[in-house]
């Protein structure tokens, strides 16, 4: 099943991605904020999120759906596909190639880490790359050249070259700038990308070693996860801070400890 709950990701990734593209050329137009002003919605993510609904619907009527945009409906089957229409939504609206739309199948619940991932697409449609996974099936980065399996990075010599993000309040940017003066010793240096779902696929090639971030939510990473999974790598989630924020660790096992050691400290 997991074979085929991923090429089905495969196709709506690759439709819903192709949609946001083409919206992109078009014209942005800024639909509400969320949590802070930095925090935008754009019509075409709520566009992409309708189509992507619609088409598991008509496909897989009995499923549950979370989303970004429109949230939790439980299904009927124990299948729920957890859904980022744009995942880097402030680096679509200002024409930066790197944002991606993450689909993936998970079973057991919608909360992670409680689920089991069955299926992963992380489609970035500007850059013409999909990351694709299934539950024992490995990791696979497709282009127009044909496909690759993936594999996380797990030398390092020089220090780890990692991923990580801000949250958009404030009041936490203090608090994950110390994160990052923590991790630096192990670090030949920190990206931030502005895409969760990319900076995990990124990890899953082994383009990057290895990813930090607190506050996430499912929909950031549940198709990531599968494919640093399925790449080799370690996913870990951390207690929350005094925001309430949950930081998850990947890349190869015994980084993702150094790592969490440090921020633990």
């Amino acid at each position: 099943m997991s074979e085929q709950l991923r090429d089905l990701a495969r196709d709506i990734a690759t439709e819903a991605g192709d949609l946001a593209r083409r919206r992109r050329a078009e014209g942005v137009r800024l639909a509400a904020t969320k949590s802070t002003l930095a925090d935008i919605v754009t019509e075409a993510d709520r566009e992409v999120e309708d189509l992507i609904r619609a088409r598991l619907a008509a496909e897989r009527p009995g499923d549950g759906f979370l989303g970004e945009e429109s949230g939790h409906e439980a299904g009927t089957t124990d299948v729920t596909w957890v859904v980022d229409p744009i995942d880097g939504t402030v680096n679509y609206a200002a024409g930066i190639p790197s944002y991606s739309v993450s689909i993936a199948a998970v079973q057991g619940g919608s909360e992670f880490p409680g689920w089991q991932a069955l299926a992963a697409v992380v489609y970035g449609p500007a850059l013409g790359e999909r990351f694709v996974a299934s539950h024992g099936g490995g990791s696979f980065l497709e282009q127009e050249t044909g496909s690759v399996r993936l594999a996380i990075s797990r030398d390092f010599p020089a220090g780890a070259l990692l991923a990580t993000g801000f949250g958009y309040d404030p009041r936490t940017h203090a608090g994950d700038i110390e994160t990052i003066q923590r991790v630096m010793p192990v670090a030949r240096d920190v990206r931030r990308i502005g895409s969760a779902a990319l900076d995990l696929a990124y990890v899953s090639a082994g383009r990057m070693d290895g990813f930090f971030e607190r506050g996430l939510k499912p929909w950031d990473l549940a198709a990531g996860a599968l494919l640093i999974e399925e790449a080799g790598g370690s996913v870990q989630l951390l207690p929350a801070d005094d925001f309430g924020r949950q930081m998850l660790v990947a890349g190869d096992a015994q980084l993702v400890e150094r790592i969490a050691t440090r921020v633990r400290a």
